[in-house]
């Protein structure tokens, strides 16, 4: 049986998944029943007992956390609100700068003379919001992996199985494990190929990546600066909607109502014809077959799409991402630090030292011209839709083997690199249907800043498929007593 959500007596709940979400929090929080200090101080908890466990954290700023939030309440009680978003507890990926927490790109090679030493806009937006920052969490050496398998800082486990050590989806692995396990009311990721939307898919939580440019990546170290996406990572669609919208508001001054639901019937979705519904595994297949009855027995069309430009993002990402991080860390830097990093990675990123300028400006050329292409097959569609990943969580221990590890990582970019190759806005859906054991992720794309149709459609399909009998998963993925046993880490020691 998958991992469910159950009180446990000497952890708190989760504050946010226990009351409905954040706007529910919110009303909590300004009627006087809750308060941000209660909240993080649950997180925390949590976190201590939870996290030896999981490994989802990097760095936990305890002190920093509490005193942000006591202002938070300080301010409120004083009449001064900051917005929805005020007095939230939440994680960053360990890729940001952020004041008074280290940043290691999760590896072992220094890298503190090319990292941005100031927040980035997006961080300003955060603390101009009232959220309040927990800590950072792990992910893949510089964000350059999708299983979330990382040798030098640790895989984070998946909490959606209490006795397997599955592999989270990278590389924002340790922030979808983080939401998951109710460690923070909601994670901040990156997204170069997929490293949002794999790990919400594989953990069962929400995850959205944004348009390229739409959120300034400055204070992010890069991976593909090109590419390079911020997203966030939540346990419902509506959550999402919510942060997007008062991230908005911050970083673009536009107003911060709220996304509103979609009208299913008469919303078409188009129906890639090749590549995206390859070779799926019998557990995705099931879950995107009910998932696509419960739509079409709403009132959702779905229309046949051909979309020829996916698949050359198999032409593209081995010879873009890796010229772009040596560029990065410099040749002398990577061949001298090598041994430090994780072997697959290493790997990854020597290609790029035999790649010709000429066969790296061939490929930009060629992206540049596909992503005008494909746009024309949106005419007559509000968003495409596909499986997120060809299968569910496998086992960190599957991925021993060199060659089926990368075929593993191959398969679970197949579906989610074309969005970031073709410049569009996408996410993730968590399904978790019947005696499922392991949660599948329904993705939805839409063309470049149209981020609130995405979300408005992505509530209305949350909202039908809880009216069906066999739900949703929302609730993220409780580790049982006995994952927890035994793990009692300070918490300043993570």
């Amino acid at each position: 049986m998958p991992i469910r959500c159950r009180a446990m007596t000497s952890i708190p709940n989760d504050p946010v998944a226990s009351v409905g979400g954040l706007r529910n929090v919110g009303e909590m929080l300004r009627a006087g029943t809750l308060s941000s200090e209660q909240m993080t101080k649950d997180y925390l908890t949590r976190i201590s007992n939870l996290d030896s466990s999981l490994n989802a954290f990097e760095h936990v700023a305890a002190e920093q956390a509490l005193a942000t939030a006591r202002a938070m309440d300080c301010l409120l009680a004083a009449g001064t609100d900051l917005g929805p978003l005020m007095g939230i507890p939440i994680s960053v990926k360990d890729l940001f700068t952020v004041k008074g927490m280290p940043m290691t790109a999760g590896s072992c090679v220094d890298v503190s003379d090319i990292t941005d030493p100031n927040e980035g806009p997006f961080i300003q937006a955060l603390r101009q919001a009232g959220c309040v920052i927990l800590g950072k969490t792990r992910m893949v050496e510089f964000a350059f992996g999708i299983t979330g398998v990382s040798q030098p800082r640790g895989t984070p486990r998946n909490p959606c199985d209490e006795k397997i050590h599955r592999i989270p989806g990278g590389s924002s692995s340790g922030a979808g494990v983080a939401i998951a396990a109710g460690l923070c009311a909601m994670s901040i990721g990156t997204d170069t190929g997929g490293s949002v939307r794999v790990p919400a898919a594989l953990c069962g939580v929400f995850g959205l990546k944004t348009t390229f440019g739409l959120w300034s990546t400055q204070g992010v170290f890069p991976l593909a600066p090109n590419l390079d996406t911020i997203g966030l990572l939540t346990r419902s669609a509506r959550d999402a909607a919510l942060a997007y919208a008062e991230i908005m508001h911050h970083l673009h001054g536009v107003s911060r109502h709220p996304v509103a639901l979609a009208t299913l019937p008469g919303t078409s979705l188009g129906l890639p014809t090749e590549y995206f519904w390859e070779d799926l595994s019998s557990e995705v297949a099931k879950a995107m077959s009910w998932a696509k009855d419960e739509l079409a027995g709403a009132g959702v069309h779905f229309q046949n799409v051909s979309i020829p430009e996916a698949n050359e993002r198999e032409k593209y990402f081995p010879v873009s991402m890796p010229v772009q991080l040596l560029n990065t860390l410099g040749r002398e830097r990577f061949e001298s630090g090598r041994h430090l990093m994780d072997p697959v990675i290493g790997d990854r990123t020597s290609l790029g030292l035999d790649i010709k300028a000429t066969h790296f400006l061939e490929v930009e050329t060629r992206r540049s011209r596909n992503i005008v292409n494909a746009l024309e097959q949106f005419q007559g569609v509000d968003a495409w839709i596909s499986p997120t990943t060809a299968s569910t969580a496998p086992s960190v221990a599957s991925l021993d083997n060199y060659q089926e590890g990368y075929r593993q990582a191959l398969n679970m970019t197949r579906n989610t690199q074309p969005a970031n190759y073709l410049e569009l806005c996408a996410a993730s859906l968590p399904l978790l249907i019947g005696d499922q054991f392991l949660p599948v992720g329904l993705q939805l794309m839409c063309p470049p800043h149209e981020e609130g149709k995405l979300l408005a459609i992505c509530q209305a399909i949350e909202v039908q498929l809880d009216k069906a009998e066999v739900k949703v998963s929302r609730c993220g993925c409780e580790p049982s007593a006995a994952t927890v046993q035994n793990s009692k880490v300070a918490i300043g020691n993570q």
